[in-house]
């Protein structure tokens, strides 16, 4: 049960976003530039930075619906997802993720973990300054997201299938159009 009063039947993030609109609309429109707006890492590298720290966070909905997510723009490939959050050094992911996801994961730990060797090493493996910065906003914006979910105590349903259809969606349409579904919309006033 919910710590507040959140709007029914609505799981993880999406009942706190419908429940305060007003800080939903940032919200989304910062996870869309992060995750789905075009960027030189792909839309699938960037749910599976933003899937590892909600992983390492323990945070079953975000892990899961990012998982899917992931799984949507990797050709469905859900076994990759899941080596990554067990261990990504060995799963079948370019150096360059790699040394994004050790940046992304001493973020989660701490910004200031984060060490000059970690961004030349990322560096040297190709990255970017953008890819770089973006990784760090990812992992920092998604330990406030994973905060967000379990410090309201939302729903957060077991069955995986529940995500799986909406990562497949979110994928397809990008987080501000989804949450229209869910997040109530001002009505227009005239003057």
């Amino acid at each position: 049960m919910a710590h507040i009063t959140l709007p029914p039947g609505l799981q993880g993030i999406r009942g706190p976003m419908a429940f305060r609109p007003e800080t939903a609309k940032p919200l989304n429109e910062l996870v869309e530039v992060l995750l789905h707006a075009p960027n030189s890492l792909t839309p699938g590298e960037r749910e599976l930075i933003a899937t590892y720290v909600s992983y390492l966070n323990d945070c079953y909905f975000c892990q899961t619906v990012h998982g899917f997510i992931a799984s949507a723009h990797l050709d469905e490939d859900e076994e990759l997802v899941r080596r990554v959050k067990a261990d990504f050094q060995y799963a079948d992911i370019s150096p360059k993720l790699k040394t994004l996801l050790v940046i992304a994961g001493k973020v989660q730990r701490g910004g200031k973990h984060v060490t000059a060797a970690d961004v030349e090493q990322a560096r040297a493996a190709g990255a970017t300054d953008i890819e770089i910065h973006d990784t760090v906003l990812i992992a920092a914006a998604f330990c406030m997201y994973n905060r967000y979910v379990d410090g309201l105590a939302t729903w957060q349903p077991q069955e995986e299938d529940l995500y799986r259809e909406r990562g497949k969606r979110t994928a397809r349409e990008g987080y501000v159009t989804v949450s229209r579904d869910y997040i109530p919309q001002p009505t227009p006033t005239t003057v």
